[in-house]
């Protein structure tokens, strides 16, 4: 159990506190315990709605300490449970609510959420992660040829044994449903360099923490880079409307 009178104060302390520091201070404080926080990161956190800050007339956050535990709240749940922002922002709401919270024990799965925030650190050899030939065409409902046409272009790769992720599956069902407007796989090789660009980017912010000894920080690695795939569909869909708000009138 966990109950904690600063669960929620990162929203309302720093208005009532003269003690506020700038973001460059709150990051010197919280990479005693946390040195992989960047300040990015501390800007995503506030992005999601975990800590408000106040501003300043010309617009600079100014962190009270309320805000800085709320932060390392949130990093300790991260690093130490594995949980996603959605749990992690109901935790808190909880705890400012003066609710009681019952955590995962650290380092295991949350099993309501699937472990890991959707993301096994230290994944032990398995085969329900994987899907043969024959299960992927029944279950995206896609032919031999079709698949074959799809492995041509890149957009679908079986692993070295010859299997594939679970994903494929997701995968051919959308290139598939992309197929009945018209849109052939010659089209959907942009996307999937988009999508290669996406993903190196993902791997530069979190490739130093997956190379670390700390077996936490390399799980935190993976948490860190489901969360930024996902902000990455969004902005992408996001760009894609605006993009198509410009040219449909």
């Amino acid at each position: 159990m966990l109950r904690t009178a600063t669960g929620g104060a990162g929203h309302g302390a720093a208005a009532a506190d003269d003690r506020t520091m700038s973001i460059g201070t709150v990051l010197l404080h919280l990479r005693d315990e946390f040195p992989e926080v960047t300040i990015s990161k501390i800007r995503f956190l506030e992005a999601e709605g975990l800590v408000e800050p106040q501003r300043t007339p010309s617009g600079y956050r100014k962190f009270g300490p309320g805000d800085v535990e709320r932060l390392a709240q949130v990093l300790r749940m991260q690093r130490d449970h594995y949980l996603p922002l959605k749990v992690i922002r109901e935790h808190l709401d909880a705890l400012a609510r003066g609710e009681r919270i019952t955590l995962p024990p650290a380092g295991q799965r949350d099993p309501a959420d699937g472990g890991w925030g959707g993301w096994d650190p230290d994944p032990a050899p398995s085969t329900a992660a994987r899907v043969g030939r024959s299960e992927l065409l029944a279950a995206a409902e896609v032919t031999e040829e079709q698949l074959a046409e799809w492995e041509s272009y890149g957009l679908i790769t079986p692993t070295s044994g010859g299997s594939y992720d679970a994903e494929a599956v997701t995968v051919a069902r959308l290139v598939a449903d992309l197929g009945r407007f018209g849109l052939e796989p010659r089209h959907l090789r942009a996307m999937r360099a988009a999508a290669e660009r996406e993903a190196g980017l993902v791997e530069q912010v979190v490739a130093p923490l997956r190379r670390h000894r700390n077996p936490q920080t390399r799980a935190y690695a993976e948490a860190t880079a489901k969360e930024l795939a996902e902000l990455s569909v969004r902005l992408h869909v996001a760009l894609v409307q605006t993009a198509l708000r410009s040219r449909l009138p």
